[in-house]
């Protein structure tokens, strides 16, 4: 009897040990499962992501000139032609494409290769179509551009907000690199926000998604398919990928796009104020309330930024709504806006906040302000579609850096009339020989330039913010 009662105790005592164990044991056999799951879910949305926005990431080949190598025999050998290749967005379905200005800019021709199929599910991929793309402008303070091919209804991507990206946040990136068409790879956000010049108001998405040559202008898109930037360069000692890729956020992108849609070039906001951090120093010293942000060192007088209001010593609290931590934040959120966007800026002044709107104007260049005033039908060279002037003391003293004496000054140029490996004119440069052949000026540039025939090899020697370059092309 004793025995039994000590069986069933024994008995009871397992299965009251089962009991209590049982979550344990079905939470253990379900985490494997959950995992699993979870894997499935996150790859599933990977591939959503991919399927989505591959079709409208495009392969771009360009071909242009360069100078021929070392010591040539002969004139016609000053020029060789050279090929290229990368990537590009289409982000509107009528034909416009987003890519990098490096990618396009000096190409004498671009070709776009079009998908045949946007569902295709062969695991080769769908086939591709080439076709003419045009340049329709370049930006090259963000290396970007914009081009545009004839066709109708095409995939594309949908802009998302840059804004939101947060270190840590899965990205893909989506490419040619090395021209492989069609690449994906997936990454991080390393940082939102990364500035790699220290006076450059530019910023960039970092990201460790295999990022390679061929791959600039590609797509770097979020799980939901949004395009959060272009990839544009990579930092490498070794020239590929090392995990430190960046990519223009596409809030920039956006703006630039829609600028050089609308007009062909982008027209930069301007309001005429010095911002600068505060450190705990210089809060000490002014007896400021805060020992962060960002303080008005100077408004500029006749600027909007003094017609609305603002003056020197305001400590700026937000822009457009957001908190403003200090100076170059505030310089990064104008550079945003484009002239005739209007900002709300909200001031702390002798303790009273204020809220003030300012007009964007357009920055101040006077190269362009020079370009405005000049006749174009007495300027014009048209065999290099430039308006140009004669350089004088007085214009040199406009530009940044002038090394010669002579020739001519680019004022403006026409995207796509003349363009060469190395760049293509751009304004700002000075123009001091063809050939080896100096031209001091711009009736010798017109002679010196209509005496050529078609096909024609030639060199500009010239100069671009105190460096000299040769530019070749052929002559058309």
């Amino acid at each position: 009897m004793s025995d039994n009662r000590q069986l069933a105790g024994a008995s009871a005592a397992a299965l009251l040990t089962l009991l209590l164990s049982a979550p344990t044991v079905w939470a253990q056999t379900q985490a494997p499962a959950r995992t699993a799951l979870a894997n499935a879910d996150v790859s599933s949305g990977l591939e959503s992501a991919a399927r989505l926005v591959g079709p409208a990431v495009v392969e771009l080949f360009t071909t242009s000139f360069a100078p021929g190598p070392g010591l040539v025999p002969s004139t016609a050998d000053l020029v060789t032609t050279q090929h290229g290749s990368g990537s590009g967005v289409i982000v509107d379905a009528s034909g416009y494409i987003v890519t990098n200005a490096h990618v396009v800019r000096g190409a004498q021709r671009v070709g776009v290769a079009l998908p045949l199929s946007a569902a295709g599910r062969s695991i080769l991929g769908t086939g591709s179509r080439t076709v003419k793309g045009e340049v329709v402008g370049i930006d090259l303070e963000t290396d970007l551009a914009v081009i545009k091919v004839d066709e109708r209804n095409l995939p594309v991507v949908a802009f998302g907000d840059s804004d939101e990206l947060q270190p840590g946040q899965i990205v893909l990136a989506l490419g040619s690199p090395l021209g492989l068409r069609n690449s994906v790879s997936l990454g991080v956000v390393s940082s939102a926000a990364r500035q790699l010049e220290a006076d450059s108001p530019m910023i960039y998405v970092q990201t460790d998604a295999s990022i390679n040559p061929g791959s600039s202008g590609g797509a770097l898109v979020d799980l939901r398919g949004r395009l959060m930037g272009i990839n544009t360069l990579i930092l490498s000692r070794a020239g590929g990928n090392e995990g430190l890729g960046f990519a223009a956020p596409s809030n920039i992108v956006r703006a630039v796009y829609e600028q050089i849609k609308a007009t062909g070039r982008v027209r930069r906001g301007d309001i005429g104020i010095r911002a600068q951090s505060i450190t705990p120093v210089m809060a000490s010293a002014l007896g400021l309330t805060r020992n962060y942000g960002a303080i008005l060192a100077d408004v500029l007088p006749g600027s909007t930024a003094a017609r609305a209001g603002l003056r020197p010593g305001d400590l700026v609290l937000t822009l457009d709504g957001k908190p403003i931590e200090n100076g170059r934040q505030l310089q990064i959120g104008l550079y945003r806006h484009l002239a005739g966007d209007v900002v709300s800026v909200d001031v702390l002044r002798d303790g009273q906040t204020m809220k003030v709107p300012v007009a964007m104007t357009e920055r101040h260049d006077p190269i362009e302000d020079l370009s405005r005033s000049i006749d174009p039908r007495r300027n014009l060279v048209s065999r290099l579609g430039i308006l140009g002037v004669s350089l004088t003391p007085a214009l040199a003293e406009l530009l940044p850096v002038v090394r010669v004496g002579d020739g001519v000054v680019v004022v403006s140029t026409v995207a796509g009339a003349l363009d060469a490996r190395d760049g293509g004119l751009a304004p700002g440069d000075v123009i001091y020989a063809i050939n080896r052949t100096a031209v001091p000026g711009l009736a010798e540039l017109r002679a010196r330039l209509e005496a050529m025939k078609p096909g024609d090899a030639v060199v500009l020697h010239l100069e671009r913010r105190g460096e000299l370059m040769l530019l070749a092309f052929t002559m058309e």
